[in-house]
């Protein structure tokens, strides 16, 4: 699998699910650490165009020749004057030692005053694997796009920027801490050497600030290889390919020149790449103080497949002059798909026993399926891939389980979920989703028929967990089942609500309504009264059961409400519309009507599983209740329970802090112990 197709692929993992920085919902601030970029603004998915450059024992190279015979070529600023890009010179020696295989190595010192004996010093400590250039001019800086004394950008074969960013968020301004949270190079590389793409591909870089480009790094030549072939790779390369699940291949500059007119106008219009939040909730605050006011801060969202201006700008300039094809040898690296898992090989695969028939021609209703799963005891599962049988007729699926004696209801939160190019769930080290013992996985079909009568055999792939998680994921829907859209009502609105009974971290929203969907908003209703807007979808498209996944997981508290609104059109000016003389109600069918917003959440104060057990009867005994109890609020769980911790759980309750806790502390040391918690 090349660079580019990893890219892709975790592109894919991330739009329904693939892993957020989770850690970063520990509750701990620090000064001013890398803020995550979009990476289509901060030059990812571009080509770095050739040069000559000179070491510092006067040996000439060129960008090209070390590209074209390292697998990767990491090209890193420095200086010995810098404060920043003196402390992070250990790290570099480290990591070039820790990458040396199949990876080039470029330190570039930018700083035209820089001592000689203090540059050949760095460049002994790096070893003779390591090139290390002075740059007085600043003009390889400017051409790799270069912003501080301590960025770095990591190049592919065909030179195409991979990662752009800090090294880690151990130094920065104001800051130093003792070891680093997040090692996003050493990460980069690590995923980059195992066919994936960068958890995050583009962050700032704190240090001293570079004299930045005017010109574009394409100098206004645009052409198909070195530009645009690159956009359409990365957001368009899954789907628009031969075996895909779009209508057309874009694979060749053939390809893109004869649906020219097709992807203007679904471009332009933001019909794709499919994405429909509304941008209006990147904070500003994060604009405003970005290292480089033209780079595009990332939206809240880590899924955000919509494409950059820069990307969009160049495209559509491309599409509307005379899309030249350029040098074939600026292309990049060919896409390939050697897996037929993105997950990874399954631990276990659970496909439908008996084929479904789908017709040639018409609408079908949603077809469910019941697959059992024989499993003899539960099983944490850490990633979750369906996999269609025939792409061409499977629209999207969602898949509940059923187990423990209850029977699934849609309302209740999927399991797992497939649209249209984006299949997998996945979820990092510590957090994992619950698949009971005897389980059933009820798969919810939707078929679109394709003009010829075929047929279809859905599996899912699933990897377990290799210990039990910290952090039980879990689906729950906001939903109202007597919702009454009147005939013709063109902006119809409907509201559900879900008070919040415990403290919570969101992990992101999939809003799900029908044919007559029009917006949806989700908005946290803090216990004090003020309303927050979560997420805003405009414009919802039935055809995209988009999940859409917080970079950094959201706080809800105990008090708190997250209210679901959602409109729908039920008139004539709907083409979707089934039948706008019909008063709708809730019902499974696509020519009935939903509303559900389904939350994906986890709550960092719960032993996962243990809800699930509490339901089943499993912690009905008293003292496991007290167990429980006593779990939930040993806040910092060090074995004993402080006056402070209850009334942090129990802000609203000062008996709970006071007279009961009085009574419960038999040798009065103001903490609560097991034994004397079971006293109650």
């Amino acid at each position: 699998m090349n660079m580019t197709t990893a890219r892709i692929t975790l592109t894919l993992f991330l739009l329904l699910g693939l892993v957020p920085n989770w850690s970063m919902a520990v509750e701990s601030t620090i000064r001013q650490a890398p803020r995550l970029l979009k990476g289509s603004a901060n030059g990812v998915g571009e080509l770095v165009a050739d040069t000559k450059f000179t070491d510092l024992n006067g040996q000439a190279h060129t960008i090209s020749e070390l590209a074209s015979a390292h697998r990767m070529t990491v090209i890193a600023m420095t200086s010995t004057s810098c404060p920043l890009s003196k402390k992070y010179l250990p790290t570099l020696v480290e990591l070039s030692k820790e990458h040396a295989d199949d990876v080039a190595w470029v330190i570039v010192n930018p700083v035209k005053t820089d001592n000689d004996a203090a540059m050949q010093s760095a460049a002994n400590q790096l070893g003779d694997h390591v090139l290390y250039v002075h740059d007085p001019a600043e003009e390889f800086a400017k051409h790799v796009g270069a912003l501080t004394t301590t960025d770095v950008i990591v190049l592919d074969r065909s030179r195409t920027i991979v990662y752009h960013g800090a090294i880690d968020d151990q130094y920065g301004f104001g800051y130093s801490i003792e070891a680093p949270r997040h090692r996003y190079l050493a990460d980069a590389l690590t995923a980059i050497k195992a066919g994936r793409t960068p958890l995050a591909v583009a962050t700032e870089a704190p240090g001293c600030t570079l004299r930045r480009r005017t010109e574009s790094a394409l100098d206004n030549n645009i052409t198909y290889h070195n530009r645009v072939s690159r956009i359409i790779q990365q957001n368009c390369g899954n789907c628009h390919r031969e075996g895909g699940v779009a209508p057309f291949a874009l694979t060749t500059l053939e390809d893109v020149q004869s649906h020219a007119g097709m992807i203007e106008q679904v471009v332009e219009q933001g019909l794709m790449p499919p994405w429909f939040a509304s941008d209006a909730l990147v904070d500003k605050t994060l604009v405003e103080s970005a290292t480089d006011k033209n780079v595009e801060v990332l939206s809240p969202w880590i899924n955000d497949c919509s494409l950059g201006e820069n990307e969009k700008r160049d495209l559509l300039t491309w599409l509307a002059g005379e899309m030249p094809a350029g040098d074939a040898a600026d292309a990049p690296q060919s896409l390939s798909f050697e897996s037929d898992w993105e997950i990874g090989t399954p631990d276990a695969v659970f496909q439908f026993a008996q084929p479904q028939e789908i017709k040639a021609t018409g609408v079908m209703p949603y077809q469910n399926v019941e697959v059992p799963t024989g499993l003899d005891d539960d099983k944490w599962v850490q990633a979750i891939e369906v996999k269609p049988g025939n792409r061409s007729v499977v629209h999207h699926v969602l898949v509940f389980v059923q187990g423990e004696g209850k029977e699934h209801r849609e309302r209740d939160g999927f399991w797992g979920i497939y649209v249209p190019g984006n299949s997998s769930l996945f979820y990092p080290d510590g957090f994992a989703k619950r698949l009971p013992k005897g389980a059933k996985l009820h798969f919810q079909m939707h078929y679109t028929p394709n003009g010829t009568a075929t047929t279809d055999r859905t599996s899912i792939g699933i990897v377990y967990a290799k210990q039990p998680p910290q952090h039980e994921v879990q689906v729950t829907g906001i939903f109202n089942s007597k919702i009454r859209i009147p005939a013709g009502a063109e902006n119809h609105s409907e509201i559900a609500t879900l008070p919040i009974p415990a403290d919570a971290r969101v992990l992101g929203f999939l809003p799900h309504m029908h044919l007559r969907g029009k917006a949806a908003r989700y908005e946290l209703v803090r216990s004090g009264g003020d309303i927050e807007t979560l997420l805003d979808v405009p414009n919802y498209d039935f055809n995209w059961q988009l999940l859409y996944r917080y970079r950094d997981p959201l706080l809800v508290e105990r008090g708190d409400t997250i209210r679901f609104t959602s409109w729908y059109d039920n008139s004539v000016n709907n083409p979707a519309n089934p039948d706008p003389t019909k008063t709708v109600g809730w019902g499974s069918q696509t020519y009935d009507e939903m509303q559900v917003g389904y939350v994906e959440f986890y709550m960092p104060n719960e032993v996962p599983g243990e809800v699930a057990r509490e339901v089943s009867g499993v912690n009905s005994q008293p003292g496991n209740r007290q167990a429980k109890l006593f779990r939930r609020l040993d806040v910092n769980r060090d074995g004993v329970i402080t006056r402070a911790e209850v009334r942090q759980r129990m802000p609203g309750d000062q008996k709970a802090s006071g007279p009961i806790f009085d009574r419960l502390d038999s040798n009065s040391d103001d903490e609560l112990t097991p034994a004397e918690v079971e006293k109650l």
